[in-house]
């Protein structure tokens, strides 16, 4: 059994798994597959330092089967299916106590604060756990959670059948909201700059514009009748994506921030004040969000192994890592953990 270990300054060393026995409240999860995704790249970047403990094993989205259960466990047993909510909140603080554990103030993001999901053997709290079905396989189930994500944007973006939906960026999270929005019956645009990830997503049946190439404000009002758009998800994460992002909705549309934005970008309030704009922040997600997911999954109705580009052993993480930061002819990529 191995693990991925990151040790900083870019280095991933592939060693031992040391597994955890699982505690009384725990579970211990034999993990098949686990996605790398923009945290994951963040933690290699060296930009999570202050909150990992080196030499961390990272990774949240996976899939797996029960190894063993801790002495006060119900309802799970070795051999099941499963994919974890990687979130451990600590119930006590104002955001808990409102029911919005999901962003509590003391929250613990498994895989950053605490050990993740690139080993071979992952314990973890049983109140993470969701059941796969077993129609699903696991490289299907490795991506669940970053559906969920999409399930939890387009919720609190409010998405209805015909509205206009734009969407800034077009790698995994962003493909899946495009899809996920779709699937509510909106019409939607993606922003996009990566000529494969344009290719793959109009395979998908998106329709994508190269903002390097057309002028997006002027596209949406002409298609909009000069209106603008209901709904604008910024996933991009560029200065440019956020000083577009206020431009592009409609009087009272809503702007639903989604990326995570590592410096404080540039941001034109002037329209968002102008049309008295909505602008929300969309983190992570809640149970509910991967129910949704599980169901859009098993229904078959979003294309999602096209979403999985490369698959590579747990020993070639790095190679991962740089093809995702070259940006190029990759969507997602799964680790084979076992």
């Amino acid at each position: 059994m191995k693990a991925a270990y990151y040790e900083g300054n870019e280095q991933i060393r592939i060693g031992e798994c040391t597994p955890a026995p699982p505690g009384p409240n725990q579970v211990q999860i034999r993990v098949s597959h686990c996605g790398i995704c923009g945290t994951d790249l963040h933690v290699f970047h060296g930009k999570m330092d202050h909150r990992v403990t080196m030499p961390a094993v990272i990774g949240h989205e996976m899939s797996g089967a029960i190894e063993a259960v801790g002495s006060r466990v119900s309802g799970w047993a070795a051999g099941d299916r499963v994919t974890v909510r990687p979130l451990d909140p600590c119930g006590a603080c104002p955001a808990c106590k409102a029911g919005h554990s999901h962003i509590c103030q003391k929250l613990k993001f498994i895989g950053i604060d605490a050990p993740g999901a690139m080993q071979g053997l992952w314990t973890v709290p049983a109140h993470t756990l969701h059941r796969l079905p077993d129609s699903l396989s696991m490289e299907q189930g490795a991506l669940i959670e970053p559906i969920a994500v999409a399930c939890h944007d387009v919720r609190l973006g409010g998405v209805k059948a015909g509205e206009y939906v734009v969407v800034q960026g077009g790698g995994p999270i962003g493909a899946l909201v495009a899809l996920v929005a779709m699937n509510e019956g909106g019409r939607v645009v993606v922003s996009e700059i990566n000529p494969f990830r344009i290719k793959l997503l109009r395979e998908l049946g998106v329709e994508v514009v190269n903002p390097m190439e057309t002028d997006m404000v002027a596209l949406v009002e002409e298609q909009t009748g000069g209106a603008g758009a209901d709904v604008v998800f910024e996933v991009s994460g560029s200065n440019a994506g956020a000083e577009t992002m206020t431009k592009l909705p409609r009087t009272r549309g809503r702007i639903v921030v989604v990326a995570v934005f590592g410096d404080p970008p540039p941001v034109d309030l002037f329209k968002f004040f102008w049309r008295e704009v909505v602008m929300l922040g969309a983190r992570v997600y809640e149970p509910q969000d991967f129910d949704a997911a599980l169901e859009l999954a098993t229904s078959r109705k979003l294309p999602i192994d096209k979403i999985i580009t490369n698959t590579c052993p747990l020993d070639q993480l790095e190679w991962g890592f740089r093809q995702l930061e070259k940006g190029g002819e990759v969507m997602k990529v799964l680790v084979a953990c076992s």
